[in-house]
């Protein structure tokens, strides 16, 4: 029996997907570098298809530490950032890079550790606590990554008083070797382990090891209660002023980057603290458990 074939040449074929694009119209994408938090609680699952459903805009997230994500607004090579640590926030902003700042949210960083508390630290103010570990001498595991919640650290050792030294690593992220620099607290010596990686991994290691850390609050609730296997770490320091972690959204300046999509970046950070993004934000949670607390003005 023969046999018939159809051969459509490749020209045809280019020029009938020239026309579906057209037709649907070519798709919108916006780059935004954020938190790791931000990914590692979940919460953009949540908003991100909602945003792209009621626009029609998608966004490609680079998720990294604050400082680093800071860095690629300078640089141009997001439209959008969404961090928190208000301090280089506010740099950002005086130096000209972002287009302005709208609050979006908040939560709070805590402090974990193994349940049988080997230095004694729970139910303690922040920088006390920080003090005891030291001098306890207790492992201490930091992110030591440049981010939001590493900045927290620091300062939480500055208010601990206790004598800090510079120290030099090597980490291995991506596959790439890096060289990080960080403060610690000279009496921990050895017992002091800077990891340079994000939230959820030095999570993991904490646990691993049983050593005390601190995370933002919205990461821990999704790996303690948002995954089959938990997390073997409790609350043991929390609800002290020290610890607020305010979240913002910042579009790259126009002015200094005209190439950037400023208008699609606009209407994700109006978006967000519309009143459906602020709904979106309070009524995420974690097996009943809030995560973020919305920010914007009413």
């Amino acid at each position: 029996m023969s046999r018939k074939y159809i051969f459509i040449p490749a020209a045809i074929l280019i020029i009938m997907s020239f026309l579906f694009s057209y037709a649907i119209g070519e798709e919108k994408i916006i780059k935004m570098s954020t938190t790791t938090s931000t990914e590692n609680s979940g919460l953009l699952n949540v908003l991100l298809p909602e945003f792209t459903k009621d626009t029609g805009i998608r966004v490609k997230v680079f998720a990294k530490g604050t400082g680093a994500a800071i860095r690629d607004g300078i640089d141009g090579n997001v439209d959008i950032i969404f961090v928190h640590d208000r301090t280089r926030e506010d740099k950002f902003m005086q130096e000209g890079y972002g287009a302005y700042r709208l609050p979006v949210m908040h939560n709070d960083f805590i402090i974990l550790g193994p349940g049988n508390d080997p230095a004694g630290i729970r139910g303690m103010k922040a920088g006390d606590a920080f003090r005891k570990i030291a001098y306890s001498k207790c492992l201490f595991i930091s992110r030591g990554d440049d981010s939001g919640t590493h900045s927290k650290e620091r300062e939480l050792w500055g208010l601990a008083g206790v004598a800090l030294e510079k120290k030099k690593t090597e980490v291995v992220k991506d596959g790439k070797t890096a060289s990080l620099e960080y403060v610690y607290p000279a009496v921990l010596g050895e017992q002091y382990i800077s990891i340079g990686q994000g939230m959820g991994k030095t999570l993991t290691f904490s646990e691993e090891k049983q050593a005390y850390t601190i995370a933002d609050r919205g990461t821990y609730l999704e790996y303690r209660y948002g995954r089959e296997q938990g997390l073997d770490l409790d609350i043991l320091v929390e609800g002290d002023d020290s610890l607020s972690n305010p979240y913002g959204i910042i579009p790259v300046n126009p002015e200094k980057y005209p190439d950037i999509k400023f208008e699609e970046a606009d209407m994700l950070a109006r978006w967000l603290v519309s009143e459906r993004g602020q709904k979106l934000i309070a009524d995420y949670k974690i097996q009943g458990r809030q995560a973020f607390f919305p920010d914007a003005p009413k």
